[in-house]
């Protein structure tokens, strides 16, 4: 049985982490905030860009030319990965880097085994993990975060979107939590490019069905939108997994300050029975001295 001291050093051990993460949970709760209300106004955004590209280029019949959709055999891929920049978030970041693992060594083994599949980590967690495995990285943004805006995520999707281009890659994966409230987060891999050609939706909100005067041309305005369209992709990725990151910590947190709890509990209960079984052990060495003195 442990001494009242090991005991008592055990208890404000534990009643010190339970402060730390109730604190990490406030801030997380904090934070969640902001970043859902980034992601709920990205969305409609999102989607609506996407209607109206849908819609534009359904009108325009495969006339115009669209290198961002040009299909060719798959010998080089690109994954890109959305982890954090820190940990204590449950299996936030290794759901994602395990999905990515088996994304690579399944649909892609041979491309993999042959050195083809390079791996882009948007966030401190994901590149640490791959580049610990010898895996070939593109571009250093692991610092992504510490700074997150369009313009700092627009650079990592126009280094993917250039590689395409330039025959570098001949495939993009997006891997990233999908937030859906503070408990789930939802592993999400999409294909990046080249893009998947979807007919317009007339029974979707975000489609337009009219006649439309273009300015200067409808197929300049598709050229224009499609970059554009894929970076609000990525930075919607971004987001997602920047609300998801909170969420998953915040529930971390408050299952780590109720473990905690539950221990303080078993940990003042051995404290008291230790010291009532050394008070005890006490009472009988007095009572046993003075029988023996009773007895001289």
């Amino acid at each position: 049985m442990a001494s009242l001291k090991e005991v008592r050093s055990r208890i404000t051990s534990v009643s010190s982490t339970q402060q730390i993460t109730k604190a990490m949970k406030m801030v997380a709760a904090a934070k969640l905030r902001r970043a859902q209300d980034n992601i709920l106004r990205m969305r409609p955004y999102a989607q609506r860009l996407g209607g109206i590209l849908a819609n534009l280029s359904s009108l325009t019949e495969g006339s115009v030319s669209n290198k961002y959709s040009e299909k060719r055999e798959v010998n080089r891929v690109l994954i890109i990965a959305v982890t954090s920049d820190r940990g204590l978030a449950g299996a936030f970041n290794s759901n994602i880097i395990k999905a990515v693992t088996t994304l690579a060594t399944t649909k892609y083994a041979s491309q993999f085994e042959a050195g083809n599949v390079s791996f882009m980590a948007i966030g401190r967690k994901g590149n640490d993990a791959f580049s610990k495995r010898g895996y070939n990285m593109i571009g250093d943004y692991s610092t992504l975060f510490s700074n997150l805006s369009f313009d700092t995520v627009r650079g990592a999707a126009e280094r993917a979107m250039d590689g395409f281009i330039n025959g570098e890659f001949d495939q993009v994966e997006l891997v990233y939590n999908e937030f859906k409230n503070v408990a789930t987060q939802i592993v999400r891999t999409e294909q990046f490019l080249p893009i998947e050609e979807k007919p317009a939706d007339a029974h979707a909100p975000t489609a337009m069905v009219a006649e439309y005067e273009f300015e200067p041309s409808k197929e300049e305005i598709i050229q224009e939108l499609i970059p554009k369209s894929l970076k609000i992709q990525v930075y919607k990725a971004v987001l997602e997994s920047n609300a998801s990151e909170h969420g998953a910590r915040m529930t971390a947190m408050d299952k780590a300050t109720e473990n905690a709890g539950e221990l303080l509990k078993q940990l003042k209960l051995t404290y008291n029975r230790t010291r009532q079984a050394a008070i005890t052990k006490e009472i009988l060495e007095i009572v046993g001295g003075a029988e023996a003195l009773a007895a001289k």
